[in-house]
C-alpha cells in the first residue's frame, strides 16, 4: 500500500512539473498574441483611418491642367 502511495506521489510531482511548463508556455503565447494585435492595429487599422484624411489634402495640392 505504501509503495502505491509513493508511486502516486511521484506521478503527481511529474504532473505538477508538466503543468508549470504548460502554464509558462500559455503565458508566452498570450504575450505573443497581445503584441501581434498591437502591431496589426498599428500597421493596418491606423493607416486605413488616416487615408481618408490624406487623400483630400493630396488632391488639393495637385495642380490640374488649365483645359480641364
Amino acid at each position: 500500500m505504501n509503495e502505491q502511495l509513493d508511486r502516486m506521489e511521484i506521478k503527481l510531482a511529474e504532473l505538477e512539473g508538466k503543468l508549470d511548463v504548460a502554464a509558462a508556455s500559455v503565458e508566452k503565447m498570450r504575450k505573443y498574441m497581445l503584441w501581434t494585435g498591437i502591431i496589426t492595429l498599428a500597421v493596418i487599422v491606423i493607416p486605413l483611418l488616416l487615408i481618408p484624411l490624406a487623400i483630400p489634402a493630396f488632391l488639393s495640392s495637385v495642380a490640374l491642367p488649365a483645359g480641364l
